[in-house]
């Protein structure tokens, strides 16, 4: 869930929200209620509709639809993520990449404490994973989805120049903080254009439960990476027959056969294995750490001495 922290401009309704929020979790139908009477008064109010929406759906309430279908036509850009909500209700997805202003405003949101609660709280262990199976030097290294630097962090002493890309500025400017990189750049990763192939590495920890369909950024990082250059990211795993999914987490899950399928059609050999990310309420999240080659040299890829051998 994400609190209401936008002000609807009136302050009649504003209370009425609070009064809402008082309410929960205890009775859903009377906070509903009082969210309908603050809309009534402040008609135009997106973050309004997206809460009332939250709370018909996690109640099972009718009407969750309409909200954030409401949600959705006062804020086109969708910076709450009514379109997720939405897909998750019709069992239906629309989208197949999570909408550019949601992810920003997610992280810009939690960019201050993202470090504490993801690798002090949650175990998240996704860096260290795809560090294992890299043997530096690295050259040149490209970092997708750089957040606060936790994956350059792992990459820094074996890199010749190491660049960082990604959507939220609050995050660049944490990563900006701790030194690592020689280069931070803002970038939206569903709308990269193209590159001189350049880079001898190009990393996404934990990136790609935010794109879905990933069609486009494994043809972008082809084109970006130097004959024989390596391409390691893990995604979230998913077991079932779509290529992916995406979960009431709101994050995509993916195929190992998609990834596998995806990779090769690019001109990857590729190795994947599975493990646990991180924990989330006590239950560990299983992924995919994959670590592929572009073709064109030999190059161990797996970091114990035994050469990964391509066409």
């Amino acid at each position: 869930m994400l609190p209401i922290s936008l002000s609807s401009g009136d302050l009649l309704a504003d209370r009425r929200a609070d009064y809402a929020e008082s309410c929960l979790p205890d009775d859903p139908v009377a906070a509903a209620e009082l969210y309908v009477q603050a809309l009534e008064l402040a008609p135009l109010w997106g973050a309004g509709w997206f809460r009332l929406g939250e709370i018909r759906a996690d109640a099972g309430l009718d009407g969750a639809i309409a909200a954030f279908e409401r949600a959705l036509e006062l804020d086109p850009e969708d910076h709450l993520g009514a379109l997720l909500r939405l897909d998750l209700l019709r069992g239906t997805p629309l989208a197949d990449v999570m909408p550019s202003a949601f992810v920003e405003t997610l992280f810009d949101q939690y960019a201050s404490g993202f470090d504490v609660a993801l690798v002090d709280r949650l175990d998240y262990r996704a860096p260290q994973l795809l560090r294992a199976g890299l043997a530096g030097p690295f050259g040149r290294v490209l970092d997708l989805g750089c957040g606060t630097g936790l994956m350059g962090a792992e990459l820094r002493a074996d890199a010749d120049w190491l660049e960082g890309w990604d959507i939220s500025a609050e995050m660049l400017r944490e990563a900006e903080g701790k030194g690592l990189y020689d280069r931070l750049e803002k970038a939206d990763l569903s709308a990269l254009q193209p590159t001189a192939a350049q880079y001898d590495l190009v990393t996404a920890a934990d990136v790609f439960a935010y794109l879905g369909a990933l069609e486009q950024i494994v043809g972008w990082v082809a084109g970006a990476l130097a004959p024989g250059g390596r391409f390691a990211f893990s995604v979230e795993a998913h077991d079932g027959p779509e290529p992916f999914l995406l979960r009431e987490s709101r994050r995509y899950a993916h195929s190992e056969g998609y990834l596998r399928g995806l990779l090769a059609e690019a001109g990857f050999e590729v190795s994947i294995s599975r493990d646990w990310l991180r924990m989330d309420r006590g239950a560990p999240i299983w992924g995919f750490v994959v670590q592929a080659v572009r073709a064109g040299l030999r190059r161990d890829l797996q970091g114990d001495g035994e050469d990964f051998a391509l066409a």
